[in-house]
C-alpha cells in the first residue's frame, strides 16, 4: 500500500468514527454527507490503481481531490455549527488538506510527464 492509499484509508477510518459520534449527538444529515465524501477519497484512490491510462488515472485522482474538498467543506460546517470542537476540527482538517496536497502533487507530476 503506497503512502496516499494508506493516508486515505486512515482518514476514512477517522471519518467513520466521526459519523458514529455525530449520530450519537443526533446529527444525521451532515454526518451522512461527510461519511460519503470522506470515505470516497480512498475508494477513488483504490479504483485508480486499475486505471486504463494515464488520463484515466488523473481523472480518478481528480475525483478523489474533489471529494476531499467537499469533506473539508462539511468539516467547516460541523465546526461552525458546534457539532465538533476546534481540536477535532483542526486535526481532521489538517489530514484532509494533506491529502489534497498529496493528490494535487501527483496529478501535476502525471500531467507534466505526459507532455
Amino acid at each position: 500500500m503506497d503512502i496516499k492509499s494508506k493516508k486515505a484509508e486512515e482518514f476514512s477510518l477517522r471519518i467513520i468514527k466521526l459519523h458514529s459520534y455525530l449520530k450519537e449527538k443526533g446529527e444525521y444529515v451532515m454526518s451522512k454527507q461527510i461519511l460519503r465524501a470522506g470515505t470516497s477519497i480512498g475508494a477513488n484512490i483504490a479504483e485508480s490503481i486499475y486505471s486504463e491510462s494515464t488520463d484515466d488515472l488523473i481523472h480518478k485522482l481528480h475525483i478523489s481531490t474533489k471529494e476531499a474538498s467537499e469533506t473539508s467543506y462539511w468539516l467547516r460546517l460541523l465546526y461552525r455549527s458546534e457539532f465538533i470542537d476546534e481540536k477535532l476540527y483542526l486535526s481532521l482538517q489538517n489530514d484532509c488538506q494533506e491529502l489534497i496536497k498529496i493528490l494535487t502533487s501527483i496529478i501535476n507530476k502525471l500531467k507534466s510527464t505526459r507532455k
